[in-house]
C-alpha cells in the first residue's frame, strides 16, 4: 500500500480520537434524586430515611455518582473537609418551606449554594446539628424565631463548620 494512499486515515484517526478526551474533564448536569428505604448515608452507614430532618446530596457531574447523607450537617461536614471540595461537586438540600421536618419532600430539594441554614439544636434528626435549610429567606427568618436561632448562609456554616469541625457532629440520633 503507498503512503499516499493512507494521507486520508490521519485525518480520520486524529477526528475519532478526539471524541476520546479524558472523562474527568467532560461534566454532566445532574438533578437531585430521590431518597429511597436502602439508602445509607455516605459518611456514617444509618438507613438516611429513618430520620426527620432534611437531608443532602451531594452530585458529581464528572463521574457522576450521588452521595447521600442522612442530614444537611452531615453533608457539610463532609464537604468542608479538603479532600472534599471539588468543583464538579453540585449539593442539594431539602427546602425545609416546603416540607414538614418528620417527612422531607424529596420534590423540594434545592441547590445548596443557594439556601439560608438555621441550626436547630432542638429538633430531632439523624447526625450532626439538626440544620434547618431553605430556599427562602423570610421562610428562614420565621423558622429561626421559633427556634430562638438564627438565618445562615453556605458561607457562613463553612466558616462554623471548618473553625470547629466536630460541632456540627452533636445531634439527635
Amino acid at each position: 500500500m503507498r503512503l499516499a494512499n493512507l494521507v486520508w486515515l490521519v485525518p480520520a484517526v486524529t477526528l475519532l480520537l478526539g471524541g476520546c478526551g479524558d472523562k474527568a474533564a467532560q461534566s454532566v448536569v445532574m438533578q437531585p434524586t430521590g431518597f429511597h428505604s436502602d439508602d445509607e448515608c455516605h459518611v456514617c452507614g444509618m438507613v438516611i430515611t429513618r430520620f426527620p430532618g432534611p437531608k443532602g446530596q451531594a452530585l458529581n457531574g464528572s463521574t457522576q455518582q450521588v452521595r447521600k447523607f442522612c442530614s444537611a450537617s452531615e453533608m457539610l461536614s463532609w464537604w468542608v473537609q479538603p479532600e472534599n471540595r471539588q468543583a464538579n461537586l453540585t449539593l442539594y438540600v431539602h427546602d425545609m418551606g416546603k416540607s414538614q421536618w418528620d417527612k422531607p419532600n424529596d420534590a423540594h430539594l434545592i441547590p445548596a449554594a443557594q439556601a439560608f441554614y438555621v441550626p436547630a439544636p432542638d429538633l430531632p434528626g439523624a447526625m450532626g446539628l439538626s440544620l434547618g435549610s431553605f430556599s427562602d429567606k423570610q421562610a428562614a427568618q420565621q423558622f429561626a424565631a421559633a427556634q430562638g436561632s438564627e438565618v445562615l448562609t453556605l458561607d457562613e456554616m463553612v466558616a462554623r463548620l471548618s473553625a470547629a469541625p466536630g460541632a456540627a457532629h452533636h445531634g439527635h440520633h
